[in-house]
């Protein structure tokens, strides 16, 4: 299954020069612990980077820095790892793990912002795998009590 099938595609996204204040208030908003941050190409939304809520909390409030004038371009993580939409969702949980991330933007064929995977994403997926092949399990089993009969 490619990760392009499961990813959400509604993505709360801002720019870099978007202020601390205005990505909390945008994270409320939107009920989500993350932002991606983009710039724009001509209406192309390329991912460079992402902020979360901790950056928020860590970089910012802990710091007694003013969130009304820095910006999350100040904060974003320098290294930002995407996945493209066909990838697998075996191959996009293994570069979660090793890159130590939680979400991930999955990007197009251009390398445009398409969507969105996280951690919880995933589980939810594998829980709905897990449960089918019980069902398999159970189904094999009740046949071949029939069969005995």
């Amino acid at each position: 299954m490619a990760i392009g099938e499961i990813c959400n595609r509604e993505v709360a996204f801002a720019g870099r020069e978007t202020t601390v204040n205005a990505a909390a208030k945008l994270m409320r908003h939107y009920h989500v612990g993350s932002l991606v941050i983009v710039d724009d190409y001509s209406g192309k939304r390329m991912p460079v980077g992402i902020v979360t809520d901790r950056d928020l909390v860590v970089e910012v409030e802990a710091m007694d820095l003013d969130p009304k004038v820095i910006t999350i371009g100040d904060i974003m993580s320098g290294e930002l790892f995407t996945v493209p939409e066909s990838q697998g969702v075996l191959e996009t949980m293994e570069v979660m793990r090793f890159k130590g991330v939680r979400r991930l933007p999955v990007v197009d064929s251009e390398g445009r912002l398409a969507g969105i995977i996280t951690i919880d994403d995933l589980l939810e997926v594998l829980a709905e795998e897990l449960t089918d092949l019980t069902r398999v399990i159970s189904k094999e089993q009740a046949r071949e009590m029939q069969g005995r009969k």
